[in-house]
């Protein structure tokens, strides 16, 4: 059964379910919020961007005082990878498989929900690892650990706030029975929107003021259209969206971001 939402949920209870749900650090040691809480986590997605974002840029500036900077960035996407348990590059994989070698909509959404990984997904997973680290590395070695550090985090919470919308542009798939975690989340209010902006927006502005601003229309712009084609096809082919739809969301939107880095 699903959820119902209590509207007296204390935004503290909705930020640990955020932290608990999109990382795999032990904040349920410390706090465990209720149930209905989970269907929040979107609200303050963003925000764990901070966090893993930080890490991975601390990992990177940390390993490059002893390390060769091409093991470092390795060292940095693995970090990123073990804290969130690699929940958005399993999105990613479930997402290119049932796209892939789906032919309609409930095919599709078998496919993604099929614990095994199938040709489609391998191969994808790994272009886009490729192509992240060889991003990042290019960025870290052109543009200097400084500049990498705050784009890393800007990059990942943007990202993160950018792809949320798509809960308020589509309808979920699946019933909660049938959803992988057991959790359908919310549409959020206008309040919770603005907070979830707040979030991904406030790393983006020191990003952007580091850097005097140059470039900033593509790198609002860029991201958004990739937004765009990503929630088309999401309405063409499956008529609404799913949890790996989120994961795979994020994570394209955050590598469109990578590329505009290096193009400007």
């Amino acid at each position: 059964m699903k959820v119902s939402i209590d509207s007296n949920i204390k935004w503290t209870d909705r930020i640990w379910a955020a932290f608990i749900f999109f990382t795999r650090l032990p904040f349920w040691r410390v706090h465990q919020p209720p149930k209905a809480a989970y269907e929040t986590v979107v609200e303050h997605w963003p925000l764990t961007g901070w966090l893993t974002g930080a890490v991975m840029g601390g990992v990177l500036i940390g390993c490059s005082h002893f390390l060769p900077l091409i093991i470092s960035v390795l060292i940095a996407i693995i970090a990123r990878i073990l804290i969130t348990g690699a929940l958005h590059e399993d999105g990613l994989t479930d997402l290119i498989d049932g796209f892939g070698g789906g032919t309609g909509k409930q095919r599709i959404l078998e496919i993604m929900k099929d614990s095994k990984i199938g040709t489609y997904g391998v191969l994808g997973i790994v272009f886009y690892e490729l192509l992240f680290f060889f991003l990042l590395l290019q960025t870290a070695s052109t543009r200097g650990t400084l500049y990498t550090f705050l784009f890393i985090i800007a990059a990942d919470a943007f990202s993160k706030m950018i792809a949320g919308q798509i809960i308020q542009m589509l309808p979920y798939v699946r019933t909660a029975e049938q959803a992988k975690n057991q959790v359908v989340y919310r549409k959020f209010s206008v309040r919770a929107g603005i907070s979830l902006f707040i979030q991904g927006a406030l790393p983006m502005v020191v990003f952007l003021y580091y850097i005097h601003f140059a470039g900033w229309e593509l790198f609002i712009f860029i991201p958004c259209l990739v937004m765009y084609f990503l929630y088309r096809l999401f309405y063409k082919k499956i008529g609404g969206y799913t949890g790996d739809c989120c994961g795979a969301l994020f994570l394209l939107v955050e590598l469109s971001l990578y590329l505009t880095c290096n193009l400007l």
